[in-house]
């Protein structure tokens, strides 16, 4: 018997969910991830390899998952799924090193300080307090992770 869509969908959810905390801290490459910000070819260079791990350690979970769960997963719906988990990873890790940033260069910084998290004289809640930026991303890709989910359990 296959898992409802439903039920497909909210396991792929919660695995996807814990397989991101996983592999974007465990999983991470310490050099990738001191590096994954910076401007130029080496900052692209590890945030790519970050986010081409993370993206295998995602999809190895969810193919075991699939396996072992008969979550009845399409092929074609998990490459889409993945391909929006990778993109928006990358958007969001392009961030790191810059969340203090008056000035915002990177789309998740110009959307928190469009927000209201962040201003131009470095009085807003992302220059002031250490852990908002890492909180901004992380909840950017849990709600990325759960269109993701819907995709590949559709």
């Amino acid at each position: 018997m296959t898992a409802s869509r439903a039920a497909r969908t909210a396991a792929v959810a919660v695995i996807t969910d814990h397989v991101h905390t996983w592999a974007d801290y465990w999983g991470q490459r310490d050099t990738d991830a001191q590096t994954k910000g910076l401007p130029g070819n080496k900052g692209r260079a590890a945030c790519a390899r970050h986010v081409a791990n993370h993206t295998a350690h995602l999809a190895a979970a969810l193919i075991a998952a699939n396996q072992l769960l008969d979550l009845n997963i399409r092929p074609k719906r998990l490459a889409a799924g993945l391909a929006i988990a990778a993109a928006t990873h990358y958007i969001a890790d392009r961030s790191g090193g810059h969340w203090k940033d008056t000035q915002p260069s990177t789309f998740l910084v110009r959307l928190a300080h469009k927000l209201g998290k962040g201003d131009e004289h470095g009085k807003g809640w992302v220059q002031n307090d250490p852990t908002a930026g890492p909180h901004l991303d992380q909840a950017w890709h849990r709600a990325c992770h759960l269109l993701a989910a819907a995709v590949i359990a559709r």
